[in-house]
């Protein structure tokens, strides 16, 4: 008998709050969170970002990890990431990260974020993140690279894109993570009634 499985996946631009509403999530779910740091932050203090070596070692640690909690008993996992939403090869990394788990009765919910630049920039400075994310604690570096990726690639989705996800976008620039967290949860007790 396969047990039920809650994969939830937020998404959004860097410093729009996806760890942080994934801390409050974990709290109000129980559901185990796996930011996108974890692995980074580990990877990085063997390879610089973004290499061959970096991609390839991030990548296993993060699907075997997967794998694992897709065969134990785990309820649910919350997944955090910036989606380059006209990539391709962003899509089918979500795709395959969704297909690790088919062999549970798979629930799949995607939740993005949208937040202003200005407040991504505040929070980009935050002592939760900092904590957390290594990496970021070269401020001036980090701001920029918030920057530079803002021109690179969209990380918002427009209206009426990627409807076979069904995605959640939430506009967070004035919302408290608690907040985001409450009304996440209230989208999954109404969408569990229409499934």
């Amino acid at each position: 008998m396969k047990n039920d499985f809650h994969l939830v996946i937020i998404c959004g631009p860097p410093a729009s709050g996806k760890m942080t509403v994934g801390q409050e999530l974990q709290k109000r779910t129980g559901y185990k969170l796996f930011y996108n740091h974890m692995s980074l932050e580990l990877v990085n203090q063997f390879f610089d970002f973004n290499t061959e070596h970096f991609n390839n070692l991030d990548k296993h640690i993060r699907f075997s990890i997967f794998k694992e909690i897709a065969k134990s008993t785990i309820p649910g996992l919350i997944f955090t990431l910036v989606w380059a939403f006209d990539l391709k090869e962003d899509e089918e990394y979500i795709q395959e990260i969704i297909s690790v788990f088919e062999n549970r009765n798979l629930r799949v919910s995607i939740i993005e974020l949208d937040c202003k630049l200005e407040e991504r920039l505040r929070r980009n400075k935050t002592e939760n993140r900092l904590k957390h994310k290594a990496s970021k604690r070269d401020l001036e570096f980090s701001d920029k690279l918030i920057m530079k990726e803002e021109t690179l690639y969209p990380t918002n989705t427009l209206d009426g894109e990627f409807e076979d996800f069904n995605i959640l976008k939430i506009e967070n620039t004035h919302k408290s993570a608690l907040e985001v967290a409450e009304r996440i949860q209230n989208h999954f007790k109404s969408d569990k009634k229409t499934n």
